[in-house]
């Protein structure tokens, strides 16, 4: 016993009484059902009559105070749930006034027989017509009408929905949004598409109820005075007068609710979405003085004509005149109180004292356009420039090794139309003007083919271009000209900037992120550096450094354990930032190599090297101190050599030794900015070298002696 109780315990234990809310719309509809199968007694039918109009008002009222669509995201569905118990209840009214009707008018119940008598009022053929007219008004004007809205509507949602989605990605992409919000307003946007989706579906069950309604009005009738008739024996006259009075009063009951809810679909689908309920905007936008003084005046010019009804006319125009004047008196209250309250705040900022507040911090990265260029930022106008720039951002950070910041982006009227600027903390950087509606085509050449357009510059690069019209995009591709856009144009420039400044966008907030990351995966590895060994200042700066020459951090693994490796003896950030670069070698010559897999260098003659070494200065030795001839003639031997090795289409590369290698780095990285420096101890043992010059030798020692 204990063990089947047990049993019983573990099975049905898990089961919990459920609540009255997941029960109530199940049990509806079960009800609903039961309605088209099962006989229900008089007083039921009045019951359940009486709870579909309420339904029916219920829904009206809160349509008319709903401010979004969405906060009544439920309507479609209690709309479809309403029009089956109204059919239901026709169903089972048919039943009973067919079944019993020959009993009397209260055969169907009370509510029946009152809307009946009431609407009839002894003529059932003007009865007849008044329940005509209604079943036309919710048939032709409100049910149509809703019908071909919603349908609007939900297609026009549908075709908006790619261009909502893009400003969404755009504001992410500024920074104007994170990705919580960026996530909820996507999900916003489903909904609503859903939503009116669902609308325009749930539209059609309004019509199909209507059209419903008109079949079982005749069904009733005819079946009725054949019933009656045939098998209860009435007259003609008798059974008519039974049997229209109950089919009357059965269509009231059914589509007075009916022509609710289809007022409440028209009222949800036709209101504008704004922060106001239907009620609120009406009272706001009808209550003009203007509009009800001239509407009024012609009411009351009409009461002064002779024939004309006097006692109706002229007080209503009198009343409106009045309302015009209170409404009047009240907007020029508030007028008048909002002037004060300007005018209070506009005092208030000079009363008080200044605070941080009042000082805005510079965007770390910002693209500043003239007003004839928003219309490249503009998604929905289809600009492109936000998707360029965001591409620009996820290629950078995945070779950079970090995060680059979000760009942002601001129309500045003191620019050209045309004209940009980029700027990293607050500093111009970089300006260009382009041409909106027009391509870029760059000359690729020494020789440029003639073609028709503006010359310019390529912002990026300075290089010789020309803006021609898109027509000519083709011919300038067959002539040997690389032909971009306007965005792409700007985000090739931004992305210049970007790389040439890459280390002033790495800080300690950025450095914690990337050691944060890698402490995921390798925890110790981080904890036995910072802050234990090092300060997060001096890795900041090493990888600062880093960044300054080009090397990119993405390899966080190798940096960490040289730099644990050497903390201990030295803390200087450029010295570790040299003992940094051989674990890197490989990642660092990668970019070098020609097609072959080899690097092609440049090497300082020993002599050179050995004159190099003996004029660097006490201490570390990054100075070193050359007479100015000296240091010509090594620029220019170096720049001449460097162009020989571009001609072929290689990558220059200039290696000297470990001691030389930050200082010339330095030295040649604006007078020949395109020759990379490395160390001998930076190159993979394996790797192929192609010596493709050696500078110095007796122009140095000549220089030396004198």
């Amino acid at each position: 016993m204990e063990a089947l109780l047990s049993n019983f315990r573990q099975v049905y234990g898990r089961f919990t009484v459920p609540d009255i809310k997941s029960v109530g719309a199940p049990t509806l509809v079960l009800l609903i059902l039961a309605l088209l199968v099962v006989p229900l007694p008089a007083f039921l039918l009045d019951i359940l009559f009486t709870f579909n109009i309420m339904l029916g008002l219920l829904m009206v009222m809160i349509t008319l105070n709903t401010r979004m669509p969405l906060e009544f995201s439920a309507f479609p569905s209690v709309l479809l749930i309403g029009t089956l118990l109204r059919l239901g209840l026709n169903v089972a009214s048919t039943r009973v006034v067919l079944v019993e009707g020959h009993t009397g008018t209260d055969a169907a119940g009370k509510v029946i027989e009152s809307f009946g008598e009431f609407v009839i009022a002894g003529n059932y053929v003007v009865g007849f017509i008044i329940f005509m007219i209604l079943m036309i008004i919710n048939f032709i004007v409100v049910t149509k009408g809703a019908g071909r809205v919603s349908e609007v509507i939900a297609r026009f949602t549908l075709d908006a929905m790619p261009g909502k989605q893009m400003a969404i990605d755009a504001d992410l992409n500024a920074g104007t949004i994170d990705q919580e919000a960026a996530k909820k307003r996507r999900l916003e946007l489903t909904q609503e598409s859903d939503f009116y989706g669902s609308m325009d579906g749930a539209s059609k069950f309004v019509r199909g109820d209507a059209i419903a309604g008109i079949l079982i009005l005749v069904i009733n009738i005819v079946g009725g005075l054949v019933v009656g008739t045939t098998q209860h024996e009435l007259s003609l006259t008798e059974a008519g007068r039974i049997y229209v009075l109950l089919t009357i009063g059965d269509g009231l009951v059914a589509q007075i609710p009916s022509l609710l809810l289809s007022l409440a679909t028209a009222i949800l689908v036709t209101r504008v979405t704004t922060e106001e309920s239907m009620a609120e905007q009406a009272s706001r936008q009808i209550a003009d003085p203007n509009g009800i003084f001239i509407s009024s005046g012609i009411v009351t010019v009409l009461g002064l004509i002779p024939g004309m009804p006097h006692f109706v006319f002229l007080p209503l125009g009198a009343a409106g005149i009045g309302l015009g004047f209170h409404l009047r008196r009240v907007a020029e209250e508030e007028r008048a109180e909002s002037a004060t309250a300007q005018a209070v705040a506009e005092v208030e900022p000079a009363a008080r004292d200044l605070g941080w507040d009042d000082i805005d911090q510079v965007e770390v990265i910002a693209l500043d356009i003239g007003y004839g260029l928003v219309p490249l930022a503009n998604t929905q106008s289809g600009g492109q420039l936000l998707t360029r720039i965001r591409g620009i951002r996820k290629k950078l950070s995945a070779e950079m090794g970090f995060l680059i910041q979000p760009i942002r982006i601001r129309d500045n009227l003191d620019l050209k139309p045309e004209v940009y600027q980029i700027s990293l903390h607050g500093v111009v950087r970089g300006t260009g003007d382009v041409r909106v509606g027009k391509l870029l085509a760059i000359n690729g050449s020494d020789v440029p083919a003639p073609i028709d357009g503006e010359p310019t510059k390529e912002p990026a690069f300075g290089l010789d271009a020309i803006w021609i019209d898109s027509s000519q995009a083709e011919l300038a591709r067959g002539l040997g000209y690389t032909v971009v856009d306007a965005p792409t144009a700007i985000a090739t420039h931004i992305n210049a900037v970007i790389r040439d400044n890459a280390s002033e966008l790495l800080g300690q907030d950025e450095t914690q992120q990337l050691l944060d990351k890698v402490a995921t995966r390798y925890p110790k590895l981080v904890s036995n550096l910072v802050p234990d060994l090092l300060p997060l200042s001096t890795m900041t700066q090493v990888l600062q450094n880093l960044l300054t020459e080009g090397v990119p951090v993405k390899d966080m693994r190798n940096i960490i354990d040289a730099l644990t490796a050497h903390a201990k003896e030295n803390q200087d950030s450029s010295h570790l930032t040299a003992l940094v670069r051989p674990k890197l070698g490989r990642l660092i010559v990668q970019p070098l190599l020609d097609a072959t897999g080899s690097l092609t260098v440049i090497t300082l003659a020993p002599d050179l090297e050995k004159l190099l070494e003996s004029s660097r200065g006490a201490g570390d030795g990054e100075h070193i101190t050359l007479d100015p001839t000296l240091a010509n003639s090594m620029i220019e031997s170096l720049k001449n050599e460097a162009e020989k090795i571009q001609r072929t289409g290689q990558v220059a590369t200039l290696v000297v030794s470990p001691t030389l290698r930050s200082w010339m780095s330095r030295f040649i990285r604006v007078r020949v900015p395109d020759l990379s420096v490395l160390s001998y101890t930076e190159i993979p043992d394996d790797q192929r070298i192609n010596v493709q010059s050696s500078i110095g030798g007796e122009a140095a020692i000549e220089n030396e002696t004198e």
